[in-house]
């Protein structure tokens, strides 16, 4: 049961890491067409701690991706990864119950 509920634990934390990446997606597209300004102080807060939390994440993901123009792709990997570790940890509960 204790196992169980780590995975829940978990589960809960990669949910809100894949929100932070979709509203760091968002809010870049919303700035890069002018549809938000940064010199908004909520704005400019709000990016701040959305890469805040998010750069020591991605950071080691970017080294290791090749360079590919101005596409950044690692938050995708990160996604894809946080998918991965949630099935690899519900199947690891799964057969110890």
């Amino acid at each position: 049961m204790l196992l169980y509920t780590l995975y829940e634990i978990v589960g809960y934390l990669i949910s809100i890491i894949v929100m932070l990446v979709i509203v760091q997606f968002v809010l870049s597209l919303l700035i890069s067409f002018n549809v938000v300004n940064m010199s908004n102080q909520f704005v400019d807060a709000i990016w701040r701690a959305v890469n805040a939390l998010l750069d020591p994440i991605l950071r080691p993901i970017r080294r290791i991706m090749p360079n590919t123009g101005s596409i950044d792709f690692s938050p995708l990997v990160l996604i894809v990864g946080l998918q991965i570790l949630r099935i690899v940890l519900r199947n690891l509960v799964l057969a110890s119950m």
